[in-house]
């Protein structure tokens, strides 16, 4: 098997820890059913427009906590609401490693990232860990529009077919492997960097 040159990876729920147990505590906090964020998400139309206005950037982080906290309820305040939700999701210190050694050792590394607001990233971390950087609010696409994939490939000089791509969302795999990448299913951070070692070419 050859080795690819290029890691490609999400950031919340990769390099994070997981994004829905964060959604879950925030429900828990705001006395909501467990799941009820992650429902809105999957079933309700109003939900999902308001998600994909904030990840490609054409509605301000207000109007979604507005509209998002009319869907959960009279009882949920607006303001804070993106930081309540993700307020749980802390740094994966591995996957961080990971990625930080892979580029150490030569490989290309670059981002792939729906925002929630483009102002909540460390600029000085991404630039540790990146050779290139592409976030949905900024460059105007958001996952899974197969033209994001191809300017995160772009953006670490490679052609697809020689990234591997790694999210934690299955649904957000199938454009990267349908235009050559190697995909990965981010379960767990010790699944992961075990499946990237060969397949990049580094030793465990």
């Amino acid at each position: 098997m050859t080795a690819h040159r290029g890691l490609l990876v999400d950031w919340g729920g990769v390099l994070t820890t997981d994004v829905f147990a964060s959604f879950d505590a925030f429900c828990a906090r705001e006395g909501l059913p467990a799941g009820t964020v992650r429902e809105l998400f999957r079933t309700d139309p109003r939900a999902r427009e308001l998600l994909a206005g904030l990840e490609d950037g054409t509605l301000p982080d207000a109007g979604f906590e507005a509209g998002f906290a009319a869907l959960l309820g009279p009882g949920v305040a607006a303001e804070g609401l993106i930081e309540r939700l993700m307020g749980d999701a802390g740094d994966d210190a591995a996957m961080l490693g990971f990625v930080r050694a892979a580029r150490a050792a030569g490989i290309r590394t670059g981002l792939i990232s729906n925002s929630w607001g483009v102002d909540r990233y460390d600029r000085v971390l991404l630039a540790e860990l990146f050779d290139g950087v592409v976030i949905s609010g900024e460059v105007g696409v958001r996952k899974p529009s197969p033209e994001i994939y191809a300017l995160g490939a772009e953006a670490v000089g490679l052609v697809p077919a020689e990234c591997v791509y790694v999210d934690d969302l299955p649904g957000n795999l199938k454009p990267a492997r349908a235009m050559g990448m190697t995909t990965l299913h981010h379960r767990g951070s010790a699944e992961t960097i075990a499946a990237l070692g060969p397949l990049l070419g580094l030793a465990a």
